[in-house]
């Protein structure tokens, strides 16, 4: 925890008392409209005798501004999440069934999971392995690639080609997908053509391709929709009804999917 997050704590404890103090001033006003000097003098003192009382606690049991920040962090928490379902439920087809996202495993499968990714991202890199272990072991899976560069103009630029190869040359698109992925270095617009070339694509067709605006249209949508749901890291899954940051790895998301199927 940070400094200043600590610090905010113990404000907004200072706060309340000052809070409770100002309540009280405020029923005394309410009795005599009449300032009284012996009155406001006390609620001065009152205040300072208050906020030593607070300060000397909070010296004396730091750890409370650890269960404040805690209650803080679960609250937000559980405001996140809700926030998140809500925005699934009414971005559904932009989110599981949108025509330019590729599709791997099974395209009728029970259970879909929407991944956000970047094609210069490491631990994204070390998930692919995740990934093909789960569609290798569940027939009945869907995987959805939402693609997501957030890690430069490299990645920019490489998921455009990546974007114009699955348009003209869809049945090849895993390949490519594992290759550029699975392959060692940067991801550029350099690597993933060459990719695109090795896989048969013709090279001025997919330069062509990525002027599309269709191509822009879906990276927008992405964008969008990561900013709905508080996405702001690769990998991040959506399962079910939640969002999932980070790389969670194959039998955590194996128990995941167990969960949504056994509802």
């Amino acid at each position: 925890m940070t400094k200043v997050t600590l610090v905010a704590a113990a404000a907004g404890l200072v706060g309340v008392a000052a809070f409770a103090l100002g309540y009280q001033a405020g029923r005394t006003e309410l009795v005599s409209a009449a300032p009284d000097m012996s009155t406001m003098t006390a609620s001065t003192t009152d205040r300072a005798e208050i906020e030593g009382i607070v300060r000397n606690y909070l010296i004396n049991n730091p750890e409370v501004m650890l269960e404040v920040q805690t209650a803080l962090n679960a609250k937000q928490e559980a405001a996140q999440k809700e926030a998140s379902t809500q925005v699934i439920s009414e971005n559904k087809d932009k989110i599981f069934l949108s025509p330019m996202d590729a599709v791997f495993g099974n395209p009728s499968g029970d259970v879909t999971i929407v991944e956000f990714f970047d094609y210069n991202c490491g631990y994204c890199k070390k998930a692919l392995p995740d990934m093909d272990a789960l569609l290798k072991s569940d027939p009945n899976l869907r995987f959805v690639m939402k693609e997501f560069p957030i890690l430069g103009a490299d990645s920019t630029r490489a998921h455009m080609v990546a974007k114009a190869f699955k348009a003209l040359m869809p049945e090849k698109y895993l390949e490519f997908h594992r290759d550029l992925l699975g392959g060692e270095g940067r991801a550029t617009e350099e690597s993933a053509m060459a990719i695109a070339v090795k896989l048969g694509a013709n090279e001025a067709q997919v330069r062509e391709k990525m002027k599309a605006p269709e191509i822009a249209a879906a990276f927008r949508d992405n964008y969008e929709l990561a900013n709905s749901l508080s996405i702001t890291g690769t990998p991040s899954y959506v399962v079910g009804n939640e969002v999932v940051p980070g790389a969670l790895g194959a039998d955590a998301l194996a128990e995941r999917i167990s969960h949504i199927r056994n509802k």
